[in-house]
């Protein structure tokens, strides 16, 4: 099941050269585990509830284990720093759904295990 790499990132106004090293040097730690950008960064052109404040990075992995190490790499642990001491930030792995997904029959099987 496809699985995604979750940005919450706040930029400061002028990148610092290591968070453009880091963004030079990414893409090769994600290749091996079949990682791709879906989303890197673009402002939010609308935000229609709620407040955005933040840049959003989506990545997109094969599987949750792909994601997992990725992460766990030597290659980006060796990375994670020159965002890090220079961008505050949240990053989250997270399952997507499988293909044909219905939220209707997810609200039914809650709907039945309410007490």
């Amino acid at each position: 099941m496809t699985a995604y790499a979750l940005g919450n990132l706040r930029p400061p106004a002028v990148p610092h050269d290591e968070v453009l090293s880091y963004m030079e040097r990414i893409q090769a730690t994600l290749d091996p585990y079949g990682g791709r950008f879906l989303v890197h960064g673009a402002p939010a052109r609308e935000v229609r509830e709620g407040t955005w404040d933040a840049a959003l990075v989506i990545i997109g992995f094969p599987s949750l284990d792909h994601a997992r190490d990725w992460y766990d790499s030597d290659a980006y642990q060796e990375l994670i720093p020159l965002r890090t001491r220079h961008m505050a930030g949240d990053i989250l792995l997270i399952d997507g759904v499988a293909p044909g997904y219905d939220p209707a029959a997810t609200a039914a099987a809650l709907r039945t295990a309410r007490p």
